[in-house]
């Protein structure tokens, strides 16, 4: 049986999310763990794509005249890595990552990044509706403390709990990093 084509999405690890305006944030070690699923996927030279927020207002973190536009050093793209702009919490909306899918023949579609609420949920429900077999790595995404339309907090690990809940088996498999590198790697270690 031919192994199917896997694509590794990073979204948004971008500077912009080290500014303390967001506040509180879980899973400090999330980029930690995206660098570790990057090296290995590296090694086996699957896809990589890195998706970077800009915006057009020049007073957001997000714009990209500013620092935190950048993507982190410890995910910095290499080589021939794809890198894609995008606008929107989506990532395949004004964007050219489902033809490169496509194109690569990708069946297989693994999701990690920031925000776990926003962009991550958002990419995450599309992949899984556009018929990607979709896996999000809850300890290689975080959130970040929100308050609802009454102006009750939620802490961060509530918000990334809950929203991991609601895609959980809807849109994607939920997958811990090491249960990734087990069920991805294991099998191509030897």
């Amino acid at each position: 049986m031919e192994e199917k084509k896997k694509a590794l999405i990073i979204v948004d690890v971008q500077k912009a999310f080290d500014n303390k305006k967001w506040g509180e944030r879980n899973n400090l070690n999330a980029e930690e763990n995206i660098s570790k699923i990057l090296k290995l996927w590296r090694e086996q030279e699957w896809l990589v794509i890195h998706i970077q927020h800009t915006s057009d207002n020049p007073n957001s973190v997000f714009h990209h005249k500013n620092e935190g536009f950048a993507i982190k050093e410890i995910v910095k793209p290499i080589d021939k890595e794809v890198i894609i702009n995008k606008k929107v919490n989506s990532s395949f909306i004004g964007t050219n990552l489902e033809e490169i899918l496509i194109e690569n023949e990708i069946k297989t579609v693994v999701i990690t990044g920031l925000t776990t609420p926003h962009c991550i949920s958002t990419t995450t429900r599309m992949s899984g509706n556009l018929g990607f077999d979709t896996y999000l790595i809850s300890d290689a995404t975080a959130a970040f403390g929100l308050k609802d339309q009454n102006e009750r907090y939620y802490d961060a690990e509530a918000i990334h709990n809950i929203s991991l809940a609601t895609l959980h088996e809807e849109f994607a498999t939920i997958l811990t990093t090491d249960k990734l590198i087990n069920e991805f790697f294991s099998r191509h270690m030897y």
